[in-house]
């Protein structure tokens, strides 16, 4: 990890009170006056009684994420966005700081941007430059890469990053999605209520349905307070005959049999007809990501399993300095001490 250190950032694991390794990761490093700052990156928060991060940064509310738990510190960072999912999600207040998408915001003398990232409503990339100029970047879950700037340390997923697996090369039925619409009415989308609901609704009126749309409470609910210009959305059962209707896929059974169902998704193991519409990247955009991001270290640090490890291995095949989470130290350097 000298490398890192050479840049003036200490990726590091903390550990909880059973000595076990805490979600995800820490990054260490001095900010511009010199003081020694920390950030936790989609991790659960610390005991009271341990030393405290400047700030739990918050990339999205997938429960993955652990938004859950960070919520509840008034050291929290997220979008707006973010902080309303993560309420509806849980029924709690969110007690952190929040910001616009594509604004900043100051932490303890830190400039932190937040960068779209397309995978969930208020999902965002931090970008802030230490004290010798090294600009890092967090990116969390990845749908659309295009806003993300260049940077020096990129600190990112590899949910679909291995590229000898076939299933992590995909493009969305697009096609398929228009297709369905275009053969008649009665028709639902199986999608989670956070995330895949709110895209299924953006494409439809993307394609150019302004018809009513019916939703289960949960993912209605997120989807009025979270999409904008969604048009007409309301409960199941609100309207006399429900023509197109959003549900998680264990709901389809509450539904008409009569009504042809189609799950948002690339999984293959549901008994109903899948339509591949995806919430990230696929292995060849993760790469294309890298590429134009164009750091000199890549973390891979997202999900648990061995894909960190294969798209870090990936990444190092073709040139790129990357190490995967369980790589990354639970050990300080002194010289940042």
């Amino acid at each position: 990890m000298n490398r890192f250190a050479d840049m003036g950032v200490l990726a590091f694991r903390q550990t909880n009170s059973r000595g076990t390794f805490k979600p995800h990761l820490a990054v260490k490093f001095r900010a511009d006056d010199e003081n020694l700052c920390t950030f936790s990156i989609d991790s659960t928060r610390l005991p009271n009684k341990q030393p405290q991060p400047d700030a739990y940064l918050v990339t999205h509310a997938h429960s993955d994420h652990n938004g859950k738990s960070a919520m509840l510190s008034d050291l929290s960072v997220s979008t707006e966005k973010t902080a309303k999912a993560l309420e509806i999600r849980h029924d709690r207040d969110f007690k952190g700081r929040t910001v616009a998408c594509g604004d900043s915001i100051d932490i303890n003398g830190v400039t932190v941007k937040t960068y779209q990232t397309g995978h969930t409503a208020g999902a965002v990339g931090f970008y802030w430059v230490n004290d010798v100029g090294t600009r890092i970047l967090v990116t969390g879950d990845v749908k659309d890469a295009s806003a993300l700037p260049k940077c020096d340390v990129l600190i990112t997923e590899a949910n679909y990053g291995d590229h000898s697996d076939p299933s992590c090369h995909f493009e969305d039925d697009l096609e398929g999605f228009r297709n369905v619409m275009e053969c008649g009415s009665q028709v639902a989308f199986g999608a989670y209520a956070f995330g895949k609901a709110q895209r299924a609704v953006e494409l439809l009126r993307g394609i150019g349905y302004h018809g009513t749309i019916a939703m289960e409470e949960k993912s209605l609910l997120l989807t009025r307070s979270l999409v904008d210009n969604a048009g007409d959305i309301v409960a199941i059962g609100e309207c006399d005959e429900d023509e197109v209707c959003i549900v998680p896929p264990w709901d389809f059974k509450k539904l008409p049999h009569s009504m042809k169902k189609y799950v948002l998704t690339g999984r293959l193991d549901y008994s109903y007809p899948a339509l591949q519409v995806s919430d990230h990247l696929d292995a060849n955009g993760l790469a294309k990501m890298v590429e134009d991001i164009d750091p000199e270290l890549t973390i891979v640090y997202h999900p648990s399993g061995e894909r960190p490890e294969k798209f870090a291995s990936y990444l190092n095949s073709v040139g790129r300095e990357a190490v995967s989470l369980d790589q990354v130290s639970n050990v300080l350097s002194n010289e940042f001490l």
